[in-house]
């Protein structure tokens, strides 16, 4: 007599139904919980800068808006209008993507790719940010007529580019960028940095203020006071100051009665009411006490 099989009705199989059901469930809590950590707490999402101007939003790792910033405050300085600064940042963002290279086309280096061999400076000069920005600035404003050109004219004139077009691609970045940094869009700049690990100067962060901002600072401590020419360079100088934050060791920022406090979370990406208003064009700055 022939052996009888086992059941093949399916009943086994179905044993797999509660169990597939369990994991799809708790796969979905899973999923759910990272992207609220992502969404509400910045988990696993690292550091980044946001400026928001013009209905635009762009994002930078900290190190290209820190640049940014050194390019477009210099402009300020300077007395240029905020397109000089838009200019010079869309093209730093084509030949660099914002950041202070020791290498290049042939012997292209630094923010802007600037050539020894044609006149820019040394290498060693064109690896201080401060120096190729003066640079580009000094010969964008020998251009008669510069403020009303195409960036794409501009990009031929100053760099003497194989692709000028390529400035195009990047001009609402610049436009936006130099809109917040200028003072134009107050509370447009933003970053979520992790925390310092190390002291912030005091001394060299009221040096760079001078040099970079043109405006006076004063230390207590590690706290630095700018009191602005008006409102508007005040928000320029604040918005400077957060996208310098990585490297300076910045905890807080405070503009009139706004402030922005370093942190890893979504508090660290807007501005909140300060404790106590400044002055509408006094800036304070915290720095790290280690």
């Amino acid at each position: 007599m022939p052996r009888s099989r086992p059941a093949t009705d399916g009943r086994r199989g179905r044993r797999w139904v509660p169990a597939v059901a369990t994991l799809c469930v708790v796969g979905l809590v899973c999923t759910a919980g990272v992207w609220y950590a992502r969404d509400r707490i910045g988990l696993f999402l690292g550091e980044k800068c946001e400026a928001t101007a013009l209905e635009e939003t762009v994002s930078f790792a900290p190190d290209q808006m820190n640049h940014a910033s050194t390019i477009v405050l210099l402009g300020v300085e300077r007395g240029l209008p905020a397109r000089a600064g838009s200019i010079a940042v869309a093209t730093a963002i084509q030949e660099s993507k914002l950041r202070n290279l020791t290498y290049g086309d042939r012997d292209s280096v630094g923010l802007f790719q600037q050539r020894p061999s044609q006149g820019w400076g040394t290498v060693d000069e064109l690896q201080d940010p401060v120096y190729a920005t003066n640079a580009f600035y000094d010969e964008l404003t020998r251009i008669d007529g510069w403020e009303g050109m195409r960036i794409t004219e501009i990009a031929q004139e100053v760099q003497r580019s194989a692709y000028p077009e390529a400035y195009a691609d990047h001009e609402h970045e610049g436009r936006t960028i130099a809109s917040v940094l200028t003072g134009h869009s107050p509370t447009g700049l933003v970053c979520r940095l992790d925390e310092p690990t190390t002291a912030g100067r005091p001394d060299t962060f009221v040096a760079a203020v001078t040099e970079q901002t043109g405006q006076q600072a004063t230390a207590e401590g590690y706290v630095i006071s700018v009191r602005a020419s008006d409102e508007r360079r005040a928000w320029a100088v604040g918005a400077w100051a957060v996208a310098q934050a990585k490297a300076r060791n910045v905890r807080s920022v405070q503009v009139g009665d706004r402030r922005w406090t370093r942190d890893m979370g979504d508090s660290a990406m807007s501005w909140g009411d300060a404790d106590s208003a400044l002055p509408a064009s006094e800036v304070r700055v915290t720095l790290h006490g280690g």
